[in-house]
């Protein structure tokens, strides 16, 4: 695995997290200890695991429900409907 001189990290830090996410993963260390490892997060992509309706069945929305509250609506913003 890649290890990296702390000073050398802040300095080329964008192209080493880039890297790490392509699963390139390198320890930073100082004064040739190692101090951390820098490993990508394990995540779906973008759009996989989200479960799309997921209450599907469990809400009722009420078959007025663009008429709820007209009246008030007219009265306070005197659209006139």
């Amino acid at each position: 695995m890649k290890q990296v001189d702390i000073h050398d990290a802040k300095t080329n830090l964008s192209k080493l997290v880039a890297e790490a996410a392509k699963g390139k993963p390198f320890v930073i260390a100082k004064a040739g200890k190692p101090l951390v490892k820098v490993v990508a997060i394990e995540s779906p992509p973008y759009g996989e695991g989200q479960r799309l309706g997921f209450m599907a069945n469990q809400v009722k929305v009420p078959d007025d429900i663009d008429r709820i509250g007209r009246k008030e609506l007219s009265r306070l913003f005197g659209t006139g409907r």
